[in-house]
């Protein structure tokens, strides 16, 4: 009895324009249509190498997953609004050479997830502290955990909505789950009441349990006017910095590095921490 004859070849959706082959078809059926990028080239190998047909398999197999991982992250990384341009290996450690690369690196194991243990980036407004917290980020995903980054007035500000749809109570306790939630930005724009009371309940739901990653331009004895409430700004900061890294960024900023000489300016408004010693990390008592 002579074995069913394959299908006609089909292009395969989303891949090199013009790749066909027989078995898309069933490929497609089972969901393994990816394993078609692959095949021709695994089949090469396999033939060079004599490989058992088991062999052949299991590269196919092991190129798939490595397929759905890839796109797994990508996947998260879209949702957790990370840009994956803003790595480590594209941050300018020469533009801040008072900042401590080791720490910087030692972050990046990501131990500080694991020990619940809050990050604090702050300095001057352009040296560098958005991209670092974005970095931190991208390795914490890469290691399977899940994370957010958000502007601090946004993330505020989708609270506020979320009570007024009723999704509050879901989103809020979304941000006390995730492994990490990132803060950019902070005392950048004033906070409502309200707002300063979810930031104030998100510190404090989080506490020792899982780690925040905030940045901002704000010398910590500011903090109670970004607050705009002194008792909360003091309980916020006792339980960020009792198991907490902090790193002060000194420096000029990038942006005004790059402008043309004639229209630099020094942005005002805004504190300037490069003078300020780097806050104790062992508590913020």
């Amino acid at each position: 009895m002579s074995l069913p004859r394959m299908s006609d070849p089909m292009t395969l959706t989303g891949s090199a324009p013009g790749l066909t082959h027989p078995l898309l078809p069933k490929l497609r059926a089972l969901k393994l249509s990816g394993m078609l990028l692959t095949l021709e080239t695994r089949a090469a190998q396999a033939a060079q190498s004599q490989l058992a047909p088991t062999e052949f398999l299991a590269l196919l197999l092991d190129d798939e997953l490595a397929r759905r991982d890839d796109q797994r992250f990508h996947r998260q990384v879209r949702a957790a609004g990370v840009d994956p341009a803003k790595s480590l290996a594209h941050f300018d450690f020469a533009a801040v050479p008072a900042l401590n690369r080791t720490a910087v690196l030692e972050l990046a194991t990501c131990s500080f997830i694991t020990h619940a243990q809050n990050v604090l980036l702050c300095g001057p407004t352009g040296t560098g502290k958005s991209h670092l917290a974005n970095a931190l980020a991208v390795e914490v995903l890469k290691r399977g955990h899940t994370a957010l980054v958000r502007p601090a007035h946004r993330l505020l500000a989708d609270l506020h909505a979320a009570r007024a749809d009723g999704s509050f109570a879901r989103r809020f306790a979304r941000l006390c789950a995730l492994d990490l939630v990132v803060l950019d930005d902070f005392g950048l724009r004033p906070l409502t009441a309200q707002a300063a009371e979810d930031l104030y309940d998100l510190i404090r739901e989080r506490y020792e349990r899982k780690p925040l990653v905030v940045t901002s331009n704000r010398a910590f004895d500011e903090w109670p006017e970004a607050f705009g409430n002194g008792l909360l700004a003091s309980a916020a900061l006792d339980r960020l910095t009792h198991h907490c890294q902090t790193l002060v960024i000194r420096g000029q900023s990038y942006r005004q590095r790059t402008r043309p000489a004639s229209t630099t300016t020094r942005p005002t408004g805004t504190s300037d921490l490069s003078e300020l010693p780097p806050p104790s990390s062992e508590d913020g008592r």
